[in-house]
């Protein structure tokens, strides 16, 4: 049936703790030694490199130089760190993983009622919302939270809802203020008074024991205020990018998340986890901003509450289809992170209930997608401004079919083979191989799989810089974080830029204006590399380019499909021109080898 408001059902007294506390300690006791190694081993890299890195400082031959070459040092070091961090996951969590005792939880001797909050805006998947109506457990209901505008969309759902009557409650709101954080505080409000409630996704699977494998840990810790479910790709998926890249949803959860019960900050990521609804009550509802999720799971762990990882239980999610739906995501994230940054890192910082490791967990990813914008300037600056800082110019001779020609290149000036040798090429090639080291791991039996990952992996996310600038812009100008619907595709029929906020208000990769910047941001940075031999740039601006391109042509394209293995080929390229000048091969051209 379809309400905006019903009468109460499913109102029962929480059971105060219904098996012994088996789990009690998990997510509760949180070591420091994983954050405690990365800070050690970059106070170490500091001290030894530092010096040499700052020094070129004095080749400066003016305050422009002196800005480049300090900028280039500074968010070097800081690169250093995100290594030193991803090192330090993937040890740290082969370490858990292999000491990881399995909990043996007693029956529970009572089956509390759940509400099955199933949200949707316009991206209603039916095999999705078929499996919460096929979950193994005595006691619940699923709701449907349907924020969609389009009437096919409500038409699907109404439709659905009709075939599992009294299963289904379809849940509709006049206002859809506040996001997804309003559409669930609209239903735990006025429609599901369950004591404990889960949030799916649209395209998100449930497996049949969802709850019977999440409520043991609520029920054994009152203090423990959500379940975080494990999660992997569908192995179904239709669309070839799913394919092609839902494998890295599973080693990413494998790897980054299970840890995180002892070392640091267990999140709420939004879909797939039980959550005690007096909890909800005691915070105020879930914080109505974009990620609500990750502020809503510290406003809990404000008033000493805390949320666990279940590793064993598994849901199925669908890698975007597509390139655009990818990219949707994305600007969703970026300005959704930049929102939570600027509206919650103050208030993270000063909880004294938030150990520093949680903070440091917390700080971490989040402040990674903004510092893409950052990291965007690097790039700008390592191709356009450092190359004349650090370089001069210098005839190269090139002899073809018995004629000279003589090709004006940038060298590095006497001094900057200070930075060459070994040492220093080792922690570049640190700084490169940490993101992805535990795809390597992973993939290490599988080299033919692994080096197909890379590649695709480098043309979609190495490419992504000039959008997340862009989106941090937006929000920087406008202070507004929109919640795009990846799979929606009403952005692409009505977005019309009226105005530059306008524009800047979303920054929609829908938009003509966010394509052509990507792409002439290619051809600017790939003529560039051309003519300053620096091949793995060349490899990056070819992304740059692909990624418009593949926006609305699509990941396979038979146009494009062989080129998605240029930016990945032209890294590793340089990467290896780097280790032959370490080898007493010393690099000619400017950049063999030097940037990341």
């Amino acid at each position: 049936m379809t309400i905006a408001d019903a009468p109460e059902r499913g109102r029962v007294r929480e059971t105060p703790c219904l098996v012994e506390n088996a789990a009690q300690r998990i997510g509760r006791e949180k070591s420091p030694y994983l954050f405690l190694a990365v800070f050690g081993a970059w106070a170490f890299a500091l001290g030894y490199f530092g010096p040499r890195m700052f020094s070129l400082l004095d080749l400066a031959s003016g305050g422009f130089a002196y800005a480049s070459i300090a900028f280039f040092a500074v968010f070097a070091q800081v690169a250093w760190l995100y290594g030193f961090y991803n090192i330090a996951v993937v040890v740290f969590a082969a370490i858990e993983r292999s000491t990881r005792a399995p909990l043996n939880f007693p029956s529970l001797r009572t089956t509390p009622s759940v509400a099955v909050l199933y949200t949707t805006c316009d991206d209603f998947v039916e095999r999705s919302a078929a499996s919460c109506v096929s979950i193994d457990y005595p006691d619940y209901h699923v709701y449907i939270l349907d924020d969609s505008r389009t009437d096919a969309a409500k038409a699907q759902v109404d439709a659905f809802a009709e075939r599992h009557l009294g299963r289904v409650t379809v849940v509709r709101r006049a206002n859809k203020a506040g996001f997804k954080a309003g559409n669930l505080n609209h239903a735990l409000k006025h429609i599901a008074h369950e004591p404990y409630f889960a949030v799916v996704d649209a395209d998100e699977i449930l497996p049949a024991d969802f709850l019977t494998g999440l409520m043991p840990y609520l029920a054994a810790d009152p203090a423990c205020g959500f379940v975080q479910a494990n999660h992997s790709s569908r192995p179904d998926a239709e669309s070839a990018l799913a394919r092609d890249m839902g494998i890295g949803i599973d080693i990413h959860w494998k790897w980054y998340q299970p840890l995180r019960n002892r070392y640091g900050f267990v999140m709420f990521l939004g879909h797939g986890a039980l959550l005690r609804r007096s909890c909800w009550e005691e915070v105020g509802g879930f914080p109505e901003l974009v990620s609500e999720d990750l502020a809503y799971a510290i406003a809990l762990r404000e008033r000493g509450y805390h949320g666990v990882f279940a590793p064993d239980t598994m849901c199925l999610e669908e890698f975007p289809e597509t390139v655009r739906a990818f990219r949707v995501r994305h600007v969703k994230w970026t300005r959704g992170t930049c929102e939570f940054l600027h509206r919650w890192m103050l208030r993270l910082l000063r909880a004294k209930k938030i150990t520093t490791s949680e903070k440091l967990d917390i700080l971490f990813p989040t402040l990674n997608l903004p510092l893409t914008f950052v990291f965007f300037l690097f790039m700008v600056n390592a191709a356009f401004f450092l190359p004349v800082a650090l370089g001069r110019v210098q005839d190269l001779t090139l002899v073809i079919a018995g004629h000279d020609f003589v090709v004006p290149t940038l060298a590095f000036k006497p001094g900057v083979e200070r930075i060459f040798g070994l040492d220093f090429f080792a922690i570049t090639l640190l700084t490169i191989v940490a993101p992805i080291l535990c795809f390597i791991v992973e993939l290490a039996s599988r080299p033919k799989r692994l080096i197909r990952f890379l590649a695709h992996s480098t043309a979609l996310y190495a490419a992504l810089s000039p959008l997340s600038f862009i989106a941090v812009v937006g929000y920087a100008v406008t202070r507004r974080a929109q919640f795009l619907v990846t799979g929606s595709t009403r952005a692409r029929d009505q977005r019309r830029e009226n105005s530059v906020l306008g524009f800047l208000s979303q920054t929609h990769p829908d938009s003509t204006i966010v394509q052509g910047f990507e792409f002439m941001t290619g051809a600017a940075f790939l003529a560039v590399a051309l003519m300053t031999f620096q091949i793995g740039f060349a490899g990056v601006a070819i992304g740059f380019m692909l990624m418009a391109l593949m926006h609305d042509l699509g990941w396979r394209h038979k146009s494009i499909g062989a080129l998605t293995w240029a930016p990945f080929s032209l890294v590793a390229l340089s990467v290896l021109l780097g280790t032959t000048g370490v080898m007493g091969l010393q690099p000619v051209f400017f950049g063999f080898g030097f940037h990341f």
